[in-house]
């Protein structure tokens, strides 16, 4: 065992791609063995989180899914964005024009969505058409300060039928048609994995994540001071090679 391993007093473990890929009809499909990594992470007495840039449901449907599916997991463990991007609406009183998966508009529910001041955009899968692109574009547009709230950057992700484009290619198309630069809530971003280590109590140099994905995963958490884990499943199998190539930064598995 690496001596630094000694030191770990904490995992944060990504879920698609790592526990399972998500899709089909019963949901999704678990990794073999990860269900028992789980357990085992659980019972070695290291605390757990579970990061996830999910927003095409609730963290509530979400878990009861993964339950489902044999997964070890509470509501309580689970950090993901839209929690966290609805407290940063909140506190700076802005009122959101939503593209994002219809079963992730009750995590919204309780914020003033009327004369929209901003836009949110998650994973919005089949809403991703160009009528509901064009809105959104058209809010961001007539702002004097446009102000444009992404729930993740990602390029893509696996299903049990193939690779899908993720949140991030339709984020760069505002971004570039409205010339603003979007705040990213969710990993990559810095604050996303100290809210996850912060819940856990443990300090950066204490916790290890572990993820499929070479830029969010695994560089996402080294630039907060951690050390990283790329598993070998999800994107990783379909091209991920191709993105490390592109990393800059010194991102690299270690």
């Amino acid at each position: 065992m690496a001596a630094w391993w000694r030191a770990v007093r904490g995992v944060l473990l990504d879920i698609s791609g790592v526990l399972y890929d998500s899709g089909g009809d019963g949901g999704g499909t678990p990794i073999a063995g990860s269900a028992e990594a789980v357990r085992r992470i659980k019972a070695s007495g290291l605390k757990l989180r579970f990061c996830t840039n999910e927003t095409q449901a609730t963290r509530e449907k979400f878990v009861e899914k993964l339950q489902g599916l044999g997964f070890d997991i509470s509501v309580a463990e689970v950090t993901a964005p839209a929690p966290a991007a609805c407290r940063i609406l909140k506190e700076r009183g802005l009122r959101p024009h939503l593209l994002v998966h219809n079963d992730l508009v009750p995590e919204f529910a309780e914020l003033d969505k009327a004369n929209p001041n901003c836009v949110v955009i998650g994973d919005a899968a089949e809403n991703f058409t160009y009528a509901n692109l064009n809105e959104a574009f058209r809010v961001l547009i007539g702002m004097e300060k446009p102000v444009l709230i992404s729930l993740g950057r990602g390029r893509y992700y696996k299903e049990t039928d193939g690779l899908k484009l993720d949140v991030g290619a339709y984020m760069k198309a505002l971004e570039y048609a409205c010339d603003v630069e979007a705040e990213v809530v969710g990993k990559p971003a810095k604050p996303f994995f100290e809210s996850a280590l912060a819940e856990m109590g443990v300090l950066p140099q204490q916790a290890v994540m572990i993820g499929d994905d070479i830029v969010n995963d695994v560089g996402g958490a080294q630039q907060c001071g951690m050390r990283a884990v790329q598993v070998r499943t999800g994107k990783y199998s379909d091209g991920a090679s191709l993105q490390q190539n592109r990393c800059r930064g010194g991102m690299r598995i270690k």
